[in-house]
């Protein structure tokens, strides 16, 4: 005898483009979201802004501009929250919880600045806290760091975790594409908002990395601990210079441990900056707005999670799988995993990081050029890996590229190369990874 499922009533808050595609599955793949999670799932309530706005597949007396009738209905028994910011949906989510709900989010920008208040207060109510959807779209990377390879000791996370601007740089990378016109395309395809601030300056990449970092070290990140480099200042001859010497230029989002000089303590750094990799490099190859992010553990070794990371069917992919998950443990009358912090490493400052630099300089084109420029790098004690000059009439263009070094040294070093007579301008510095040593 076939036993009776329960239902279980969903409300969600926010209904763009990834909420229309999670209602529009839901309803599509309701028979086998039903057999896999153990429970029927239904759609009860949906809350926008304008009700005026056509959203068809979706039946009309869902929505309600209300969302406080959601959080507070004692017959809704999780909520998906993809209506963004910050306010209201820090409330509305606290409320949901307070009165028992479980909730699933993609809000990345949320969880990056009071995740810890949301997991305080999903330990308070008990209730599930769900949110793979939040980093690298429908890319399983969080669920793993928290449970798969919890029982690990994660020494390394790298990433490409932002589309729009990894679209961008393979446009400028394999069609010579400049930067403004790599932007427009990526704006004409969807790829990158009207305002691409959040992208290209890497705001949308450093609250990612703080949710990653918090998970792989088990300590409290918030975005305002993330170093943050865009790559509005990528040149064409950047690219063009990278591309010579069999590098590839990504924004990369890396978290790593840190020993401690002389001492047991350990720490962390996290930053998103412009960064050259190697051709050969595993993440080189990611292109257009694919997402990839690379993980060093220390049993497991190097493991690399690839695929879409953006987009309403990718990213509502991930909320249906913490959606059927939440339901499985509603039904069996457990919770998740929850986030941990027993760590609490402390966050260095990005001056301790250890990396390499590709430095190009415009040089007077005079005897004497090579030696002022070693002399610099060597007072700071920073070893040259390979040097190369170009003549540029009366100028030349001095390539040089580090060996590693911390970066309080190799950022001392540029400021005095900035100051030498014989250096006209810095044109670009740029961080160099995966380099063996």
């Amino acid at each position: 005898m076939k036993r009776e499922r329960k239902l279980l009533r969903v409300g969600m808050l926010g209904c763009g483009v990834v909420g229309a595609e999670v209602a529009r599955l839901m309803v599509a793949n309701q028979d086998d979201l039903a057999a896999r999670s153990g429970a029927g799932l239904e759609i009860v309530k949906i809350s926008v802004r304008d009700l005026s706005i056509p959203r068809p597949g979706i039946a009309a007396e869902l929505f309600t501009t209300d969302s406080e009738s959601i959080v507070n209905d004692p017959n809704i028994d999780l909520v998906i929250e993809v209506m963004g910011g910050i306010e209201p949906a820090r409330h509305l989510i606290l409320t949901a919880m307070k009165n028992g709900k479980a909730v699933v989010t993609a809000n990345k920008a949320l969880l990056a600045k009071h995740g810890a208040e949301l997991f305080h207060a999903s330990d308070e109510a008990d209730v599930d806290f769900y949110y793979e959807a939040a980093v690298a779209g429908a890319i399983p990377i969080l669920r793993p760091l928290a449970e798969s390879l919890v029982g690990d000791r994660v020494e390394r996370v790298m990433g490409i975790i932002n589309g729009t601007t990894n679209y961008i740089l393979t446009k400028m990378h394999e069609d010579g594409t400049s930067f403004e016109d790599a932007l427009n395309e990526a704006q004409l395809l969807g790829y990158a908002e009207a305002d691409p601030t959040a992208d290209i300056e890497s705001f949308d990449a450093a609250a990612k990395a703080a949710i990653l970092a918090g998970l792989a070290f088990h300590t409290q990140v918030t975005d305002e601990d993330v170093y943050r480099e865009g790559i509005s200042k990528i040149t064409s001859d950047d690219v063009a210079v990278a591309k010579e010497m069999g590098f590839v230029i990504k924004l990369l989002a890396i978290a790593e441990a840190n020993e401690v000089h002389g001492s047991d303590e350990e720490t962390i750094t996290v930053r998103v900056h412009p960064t050259m990799i190697p051709k050969n490099h595993p993440l080189a190859s990611v292109r257009e707005a694919f997402n990839a992010v690379f993980v060093q553990c220390q049993s497991a070794g190097e493991l690399m999670f690839y695929g879409r990371g953006a987009g309403g069917v990718p990213t509502a992919s991930a909320i249906l799988g913490d959606l059927v998950a939440v339901a499985r443990n509603r039904i069996e009358g457990s919770l998740g995993p929850t986030e941990t912090d027993y760590a609490d490493l402390d966050i260095a400052p990005m001056g301790v990081t250890k990396t390499r630099y590709l430095i190009r300089l415009e040089v007077m084109d005079v005897p004497g050029v090579l030696a002022s420029v070693a002399a610099t790098f060597a007072m700071n004690d920073v070893s040259i890996l390979t040097v190369r000059q170009d003549g540029r009439g009366a100028d030349a263009e001095l390539i040089v590229l580090t060996h590693i070094a911390t970066e309080a040294a190799l950022a001392s070093t540029v400021d005095q190369l900035a100051k030498l007579h014989v250096v006209k301008d810095v044109l670009s510095v740029i961080r160099v990874e995966g380099v063996p040593v």
